[in-house]
C-alpha cells in the first residue's frame, strides 16, 4: 500500500465515519439535538471533501495507485451506507430507499470484481450517471444529517427529495452498469 495523500486522505474518511455516528450517540445531556446534528453534517462534509480531493490530488501529483483506486469507492459506499443506516434509525429517511442503494452498492461492487476477473473491468467503469447519483447521494444526505432549517430551507423536505431522486438515479444507474456487463454475462452463461 503506497502512504501518499491521496491514500491517507482515503483512510481518514473511513477513520471519520466512526465519529459522525458516534455523534448520535452521545446524550442530549452532552451535546443538544442541534449540535448534534452541525457536529454530524461537518464532519460528513469534511468526508466528501476529502473524497473530491483524494482523486484530485492523486491526479495532480501523478500518486495514482491499485490500492488507491480499490480503496476510494469502498471507503465511498462505507460513508453512504452509514448515513444512511444512521438517518433510518433517526426517522429521517426510508428504511426501503436506503436498502435500495445500499443494495446497488453491493451489487454493482460485486459486478464489477467480478467483471475485472474476467478481465473487462473497463466495461463497467464509473460513468457519469454514477457520479451524478453520488451527488445527488451526498447532498441529500448533508440536508437530512443536517435537519434543521438552513437559510429559510427545510433541510428534511429538501433532502428527502434528493434522496428519492438518488434512489431513482441508482436505479438507474445500476440497470445501465448491467446493460454493459450484458455481453459478458451471457458469454460465460450465468
Amino acid at each position: 500500500m503506497p502512504l501518499n495523500i491521496p491514500n491517507l486522505l482515503t483512510w481518514l474518511r473511513i477513520l471519520l465515519i466512526p465519529v459522525f455516528v458516534t455523534v448520535f450517540y452521545l446524550s442530549d445531556g452532552t451535546l443538544n439535538p442541534h449540535l448534534k446534528n452541525l457536529i454530524s453534517t461537518s464532519v460528513f462534509l469534511l468526508a466528501a471533501i476529502t473524497d473530491w480531493l483524494d482523486g484530485y490530488l492523486a491526479r495532480k501529483l501523478n500518486q495514482t495507485s491499485a490500492f488507491g483506486a480499490f480503496l476510494d469507492p469502498v471507503a465511498d459506499k462505507l460513508m453512504i451506507a452509514a448515513a444512511l443506516i444512521v438517518l433510518v434509525k433517526l426517522g429521517r429517511a426510508d428504511a426501503v430507499i436506503a436498502f435500495i442503494i445500499i443494495g446497488r452498492e453491493i451489487t454493482i461492487s460485486a459486478l464489477r470484481e467480478w467483471m475485472a476477473k474476467v478481465g473487462e473491468s473497463k466495461s463497467v467503469a464509473v460513468s457519469m450517471l454514477g457520479k451524478i447519483k453520488t451527488t445527488f447521494q451526498m447532498v441529500a444526505v448533508f440536508l437530512l444529517l443536517y435537519h434543521d432549517q438552513l437559510l429559510g430551507i427545510d433541510c428534511q423536505v429538501i433532502g428527502a427529495l434528493l434522496l428519492y431522486l438518488a434512489a431513482l438515479l441508482t436505479l438507474w444507474s445500476m440497470g445501465y452498469y448491467l446493460m454493459l456487463a450484458m455481453p459478458q454475462l451471457k458469454k460465460s452463461k450465468i
